[in-house]
């Protein structure tokens, strides 16, 4: 099932998220014991895990029993501006009681100086947990329609169907990256695209239409597809 869901500016984007965010997590662990979630970078994807902390909601959530994962990571080293663990680090996990070994880092350049070895591991990584179906996945949409990192026309996009992939040439720097392929996203129970400005609406009216020419057209949840995005980005659907 695809929904997609308008609010008015990018700051209720994120508001909103976090809200239906913080729920998700609350209904899943009343069912299984654990909950899977997939977090994201970039602004709107960052403001909305600071307002996961902020919410008054936040404590309703038993975040020993989450487990918090990334869709990409910029193969840079640790405590680099780039990198979206310490963008999230900063706004989210810090604020909250996540244990350690629940927060499942993407390597960095500090780990190994190979980004296809640092693939390997988060795969790896992944299998040593089951390889979960994860509960949420949050994916921001990039102006060219790209998420994670895979991008339109690229050969990791076109022709991978890893899990975990190496991107060594994104058209967006920093150029060297890890991603969760689509086979990896399209696991996910519940994908949520969160976007906003007037920059993307281009990309995603056609994603919202079906062109796989543009990577956020080809992922869905098992159970939802839920696009959240603001005015300006919904102009053109």
């Amino acid at each position: 099932m695809k929904r997609v869901i308008v609010y008015p500016d990018a700051a209720t984007v994120a508001k909103a998220t976090a809200s239906r965010l913080i729920n998700a997590i609350g209904d899943t662990l009343a069912v299984q014991e654990r909950a899977d979630v997939v977090l994201t970078g970039g602004t709107v994807g960052i403001q909305t895990l600071r307002e996961v902390a902020a919410s008054p909601l936040v404590h309703t959530v038993d975040w020993s029993s989450v487990h918090l994962w990334w869709g990409d990571e910029r193969f840079v080293p640790d405590g680099h501006a780039d990198r979206n663990e310490g963008q999230a680090h900063e706004a989210m996990i810090a604020h909250l009681p996540v244990p350690a070994e629940n927060v499942h880092r993407m390597p960095s350049t500090d780990v190994t100086d190979s980004p296809e070895t640092a693939a390997a591991l988060y795969l790896d990584e992944l299998g040593q947990h089951g390889d979960p179906e994860f509960d949420v996945l949050l994916l921001g949409v990039g102006p060219d329609g790209h998420v994670a990192s895979l991008f339109p026309g690229h050969p990791v996009y076109e022709r991978s169907a890893a899990a975990v992939v190496a991107v060594l040439d994104s058209p967006k720097p920093p150029p060297v990256r890890i991603s969760l392929g689509i086979t990896a996203l399209n696991r996910a129970k519940r994908v949520w695209l969160v976007a906003a400005g007037e920059e993307k609406a281009e990309s995603i009216g056609e994603a919202l239409r079906g062109n796989k020419h543009y990577p956020a057209a080809a992922v869905h949840g098992t159970i939802e597809t839920v696009w959240l995005i603001d005015v300006a980005a919904a102009s053109k659907a």
